[in-house]
């Protein structure tokens, strides 16, 4: 028995084209991991657990997760408890969302060299936002922000782009007067993207021995990547403030554990076509339907696979770790507030879950008053090649 509620799942494209796809296509170390972790998960290779009603008997077999963070089956419960830590760690104060996003010239490198420029482009992004704030034609604080690495579009094409979440304000040098912004952001967007080529560009270039293009053997010229840097304008997208703390979480939340598509979006395969609903935001967000081959839906899956280890969630300015604690405290006694505590810190995944969906997970379903307990694992088979 296979833990599943949609009717098709990434995991069922996954099985039913692995092998054309191989065929076409070759997988990185962390691609193939999380191919298989996605194909098996939930099923008898990733091996399971029984569960026995200590008093009716009753007794459930469940396959285990595989806990991968691009298995779309594996995440919300990781969003809550990430969501619920950060209302902690917020000031409960108004938001920008600001999004800042590479040329598609910049593609190809960014592809070929996902570790390094992932890694400048997160960084970048948050120095041209403190940068500015602590120009006092701006804002003239130190501010900070919370930033959301994304790779994908709605038809999960190649989009590397980052989330920025900003406080409409800031502290002053010494850090105990908080200075609001005004309702607009608090600087130009135009500033913003010229400040971040121009960072992104000082960041990139030390790297420049350590690049590579697909196909290429030679080292990257620094003319040549000057050129790919500065022959377009890049572009700065800053949304409305969002007007307090709960709204921010709210959002963040639908941002942060997402994965290139859901198993919802899916509708049926079709011969060797995968059919999906998207958004199209040239159309003001109208809903559309994409067929498009299996073997090139996997492929341009695989394309967001993250490189093992690389945090797609940071922090910087007066929200780092460092600094984060201390200022939260003197902004709430600057302004006699109080902040939300977490609720769900130190409790095991099963109160979380009882928590989150209203059940005991360990409550027998049939009796409905004896205890659910671990009996024994089911030993995960070997797969066929």
């Amino acid at each position: 028995m296979e833990n599943k509620r949609q009717k098709i799942e990434i995991a069922d494209i996954f099985q039913q084209f692995e092998q054309e796809f191989y065929h076409q296509y070759p997988l990185a170390h962390d691609q193939q991991k999380a191919f298989n972790a996605i194909m098996n998960c939930r099923s008898q290779d990733m091996g399971g657990h029984t569960l026995k009603c200590d008093n009716c008997g009753y007794v459930l077999h469940a396959y285990n997760s595989c806990r991968n963070r691009h298995c779309p089956k594996c995440q919300y419960l990781k969003q809550v408890i990430w969501v619920d830590k950060l209302k902690a760690r917020l000031l409960p104060v108004k938001y920008f969302h600001i999004v800042f996003t590479i040329p598609s010239a910049m593609h190809k490198l960014f592809y070929a060299n996902q570790g390094i420029c992932y890694d400048l482009l997160m960084r970048s992004a948050s120095q041209a936002i403190l940068k500015a704030g602590e120009n006092p034609r701006f804002l003239g604080a130190k501010t900070g922000c919370v930033a959301i690495l994304h790779t994908w579009g709605q038809t999960l094409t190649y989009h590397p782009h980052v989330h920025l979440l900003v406080p409409a304000g800031g502290f002053d040098n010494d850090l105990i007067e908080w200075i609001q912004s005004k309702k607009e952001f608090f600087a130009p967007v135009k500033v913003l993207s010229s400040l971040f080529r121009g960072i992104f560009a000082q960041n990139i270039y030390r790297y420049v021995k350590d690049l590579i293009l697909a196909g290429n053997s030679e080292p990257i010229d620094i003319g040549f990547l000057r050129t790919l840097i500065y022959k377009t304008n890049w572009n700065v997208f800053a949304r409305p403030a969002l007007n307090n703390a709960e709204k921010v979480i709210e959002y963040l939340g639908r941002y942060t554990h997402r994965v290139a598509i859901s198993n919802a979006r899916l509708l049926k395969i079709e011969q060797d076509k995968v059919h999906f609903v998207w958004k199209d935001y040239r159309q003001n967000g109208k809903t559309k339907i994409m067929k498009i081959k299996a073997v090139e839906f996997i492929n341009r899956f695989m394309r967001h696979v993250l490189p093992c280890g690389f945090y797609k969630i940071r922090y910087y300015g007066i929200f780092a770790n460092k600094l984060c604690n201390d200022l939260l405290d003197t902004y709430l006694a600057l302004n006699d507030k109080e902040i939300d505590l977490s609720s769900l810190e130190g409790k095991s995944w099963q109160e979380i879950v009882q928590d989150t969906f209203g059940y005991d997970p360990f409550h027998c379903k049939k009796c409905k008053t004896g205890i659910m307990i671990w009996q024994i694992n089911i030993d995960a088979e070997p797969r066929a090649a």
